[in-house]
C-alpha cells in the first residue's frame, strides 16, 4: 500500500507556568492508504496531542511542535503550509471526528447548515447542491429520516446520532484521511456496536485511512489493521493487530491487555491493576519511561533510554528485556493467554 502519511521525529511541547511539558517525544510512524492505525494508552500518553498536530489544531499560544519535527501528506510538509494552504489541508483532505459530539458541534445551528459549511467551503458548491449532498452524507452514516435530521440542532439529538453527524461532517469532502478520537466514548454498548461497523463499511466503501484514538482494546481489537502503544509521550510497541494481541513484547502493553475486564473474566484471574503513575513529563528522561512501574525493571532500565528492537519486519518494541543478554521472563498476560485469542 501507498504511504500516504509520514510522521517523523514528532516532538510537541506545551508552555506552562511551571515549565515546558514534553507532551510528545520523538513520534514517528506512517500511514497508508485504506488502513487503520491504532494510538492506545492510559490518557496523558499523548495520543490526542499526536493526531491535532497532524490538523496543526494545536493551541499556537501555548504549544509548539519543536524543530526537526515533521509530518508529510503525500510528501508535503504539513508544518510549512500557508493558512490558504492548511484550510484546504483541513476537513478536505484530513479531517477529525472529535471525542464529544456534543462540545464539538455548534449549538446554534442545524446539523444540516454544519455539513453545508464545509462542502461550499471545500467543494464551491452552491447552497442547493451543498445541501442536497449534505442530505446524501447523512443518509451514508445512515441517520434515519435525513431530511427531517438536517433541520434538527445537535440537542434535538441522542449521543449516537450526534455521533454519526460528526462522522457525516468529517466525511462530507470524502477526506483521504480520517482521524477519530474516541469515537464511543460515552456511548452504550448498543451504539457503540453500530458506530464501529459504521466506520469500518465507510473504510471498506470509501478507501479510507483512519487514525483511531483510543484506550478501548475491544474497538481496536474489531478495527485496527496496525497498533502503536503509546507511553509518556513515547511509540513503546508497533506491530499488527495480531501481534499486538496474540504477541505481545513490551511490559506495558502486557498491563494494558491485563487490565481489561472482560478479558480477565475470561482467563479466571483477578483484573490487573497497573500500579504507580507516569513519569511528570515536565522532567528529562533519560532512561526507559515505564521503569518505576514495570515488574521486570532491570538495573540498565533506570540508567539507558532502551533501543527500538525489530522483533519481525511489521513489529517493533522498545524494551531492555529484548537484549540478548536480558533474563527470559514469563510475562504475566500468559496467565490467560486465550483472553488475548479472545479479544
Amino acid at each position: 500500500m501507498d504511504k500516504i502519511l509520514e510522521v517523523k521525529n514528532l516532538r510537541v511541547s506545551f508552555n506552562t507556568y511551571v515549565g515546558e511539558i514534553r507532551a510528545v517525544r520523538g513520534v514517528s510512524f506512517e500511514l497508508r492508504r485504506g488502513e487503520t492505525l491504532a494510538f492506545v494508552g492510559e490518557s496523558g500518553c499523548g495520543k490526542t496531542v499526536t493526531a491535532k498536530s497532524i490538523l496543526r489544531l494545536l493551541p499556537p499560544v501555548s504549544a509548539e511542535i519543536k524543530a526537526g519535527s515533521e509530518i508529510l501528506y503525500k510528501g508535503e510538509n504539513v508544518l510549512q503550509m500557508g493558512q490558504k494552504r492548511l484550510q484546504r489541508y483541513r476537513g478536505n483532505e484530513v479531517s477529525m471526528i472529535f471525542q464529544d459530539p456534543m462540545t464539538s458541534l455548534n449549538p446554534t445551528m442545524t446539523c444540516g447548515q454544519q455539513i453545508v459549511e464545509a462542502l461550499m467551503l471545500h467543494k464551491k458548491l452552491s447552497k442547493q447542491e451543498a445541501k442536497a449532498e449534505a442530505i446524501k452524507t447523512l443518509e451514508l452514516v445512515k441517520i434515519p429520516d435525513p431530511e427531517k435530521r438536517f433541520s434538527a440542532y445537535p440537542h434535538e439529538l441522542s449521543g449516537g446520532m450526534r455521533q454519526r453527524v460528526m462522522i457525516a461532517i468529517a466525511l462530507s469532502c470524502q477526506p483521504s484521511i480520517l482521524i477519530a478520537d474516541e469515537p464511543t466514548t460515552a456511548l452504550d454498548v448498543t451504539i457503540q456496536a453500530q458506530i464501529i461497523d459504521l466506520l469500518k463499511e465507510l473504510k471498506e466503501k470509501l478507501g479510507t485511512a483512519i487514525i483511531l484514538v483510543t484506550h478501548d482494546l475491544g474497538v481496536v481489537a474489531t478495527l485496527a489493521d496496525r497498533i502503536q502503544v503509546m507511553y509518556a509521550g513515547q511509540i513503546v510497541e508497533t506491530g499488527t493487530a495480531r501481534e499486538i494481541f496474540y504477541e505481545p513484547q513490551h511490559p506495558y502493553t502486557w498491563a494494558l491487555l491485563s487490565s481489561v475486564p472482560g478479558l480477565a473474566e475470561r482467563s479466571k484471574q483477578e483484573l490487573y491493576s497497573l500500579k504507580g503513575t507516569p513519569p511528570d513529563l515536565i522532567m528529562p528522561l533519560e532512561c526507559c519511561p515505564f521503569a518505576a512501574r514495570c515488574e521486570y525493571c532491570m538495573k540498565v532500565c533506570r540508567q539507558q533510554m532502551p533501543q527500538v528492537t525489530n522483533v519481525t519486519a511489521t513489529h517493533n518494541v522498545a524494551c531492555w528485556l529484548q537484549h540478548p543478554h536480558a533474563p527470559k521472563v514469563k510475562p504475566f498476560y500468559e496467565r490467560g493467554l486465550s483472553h488475548a485469542q479472545q479479544a
